[in-house]
């Protein structure tokens, strides 16, 4: 079975955890310390093979992961980061609701270059959210009306980070 590459990228304002989510999925390592990303971070990683609804084939996915610089401002360069992909985990901050509306932009300007690729919210920093409830309701909520579903995550702790990037995964072969 050869590998299929895809592309992806991560979507979400600045200090999310993008780039935490994708060390932890990488290379299985956490940093306490913030780094901006600039520009774009290019990681790779071999997924386990999964089988795709209505075939008993196994598929293995080698995705090349597009860690993506919040941008305050789209341009012709920063669509071009989105061109090819296959689909985007949206990050939000649990910890910081504004983060929700961002991602809802940074959607539409995704799928605007990409309008095929697949959605998988992600609520992240889980380990230290506090609530309210209706956080999650609104992060579920945006989520449906991308026609897709949210998780909960923690690149600290690990929780559901691979669950994730598997989900888009699978979504990606539906």
């Amino acid at each position: 079975m050869a590998p299929i590459k895809k592309k992806i990228c991560l979507l979400g304002s600045f200090s999310v955890g993008k780039t935490s989510l994708v060390e932890r999925f990488v290379y299985d390592r956490f940093d306490e310390k913030y780094l901006t990303t600039i520009g774009v971070n290019i990681s790779q990683k071999l997924l386990e093979p999964i089988t795709p609804p209505n075939s008993t084939k196994l598929v293995q996915h080698h995705f090349l992961i597009w860690d993506i610089a919040s941008f305050e401002k789209f341009n012709a360069v920063t669509l071009n980061y989105f061109r090819g992909a296959a689909g985007a985990l949206a990050v939000a901050d649990l910890t910081r609701p504004e983060t929700l509306t961002d991602i809802r932009h940074l959607c539409d300007q995704f799928l605007s270059v990409n309008a095929e690729a697949k959605l998988v919210f992600v609520g992240n920093k889980i380990d230290i959210f506090q609530g309210p409830e209706t956080i999650l309701n609104e992060l579920g909520e945006t989520a449906r009306s991308f026609a897709t579903h949210y998780l909960t995550t923690s690149a600290k702790t690990t929780e559901k980070v691979e669950n994730a990037f598997m989900d888009l995964s699978k979504s990606i072969l539906s």
